[in-house]
């Protein structure tokens, strides 16, 4: 079985926000496979279908991001999922708006979600799928909070969506062919403007 989890925040409130763009990534791959992930079990909302032969596992933890551990950890024990056939897909300030980067393993990057399911499963070896969502300004940590729970401006929509498509597309891929081919399929880099100078 495959676990694949989109990291968010529940609530009306948090919906169109940076940080729930781990959420909106796994809704669109819901969409795409002709699902609704709207069952609760493990403080989340699941929905569980097949895809190319393999039991999928869909997982949007209600815990708040903090805590998103807690309910990979409960579905993980519960269905005796490996590590290795993890996926968690989360929002990225430390990418710009549209990029997309998918890595087989690592540290947390100082995204909370991700730090509390490596805490709770015991090891950084677990898939994801990194959605950019730009940076208020380096070193104003002040500022992150706001920046992470409010919305991508119209401006930078298109690039956005595209990145929540290719995170879902990706997604779907990892079900069935090997990390490299994924990641040299689906890995997107959007230059920042100081890039582009």
């Amino acid at each position: 079985m495959k676990l694949i989890v989109g990291l968010g925040n529940p609530g009306k409130d948090y919906e169109k926000t940076r940080h729930n763009s781990g959420y909106m990534a796994v809704d669109r791959l819901a969409d795409q496979l002709g699902i609704s992930i709207n069952t609760s079990k493990f403080q989340a909302l699941i929905a569980t279908t097949f895809l190319h032969g393999e039991k999928v596992l869909l997982m949007k933890p209600l815990t708040f991001m903090n805590l998103s551990g807690t309910a990979v950890r409960a579905a993980v024990d519960y269905y005796h999922i490996e590590p290795e056939d993890i996926l968690v897909i989360h929002d990225d300030m430390d990418l710009p708006v549209g990029s997309v980067r998918i890595r087989p393993k690592g540290s947390s990057g100082g995204q909370k979600g991700m730090k509390h399911i490596i805490s709770c499963l015991g090891t950084d070896a677990i898939a994801r799928i990194r959605i950019g969502v730009g940076h208020s300004r380096k070193g104003k940590h002040d500022e992150v909070p706001d920046w992470v729970l409010s919305p991508v401006p119209k401006a930078e929509q298109a690039e956005f969506e595209t990145s929540i498509d290719t995170a879902a597309k990706a997604a779907k891929a990892w079900v069935k062919e090997p990390m490299d081919k994924v990641m040299s399929g689906y890995n997107r880099k959007v230059k920042t403007e100081k890039e582009e100078q």
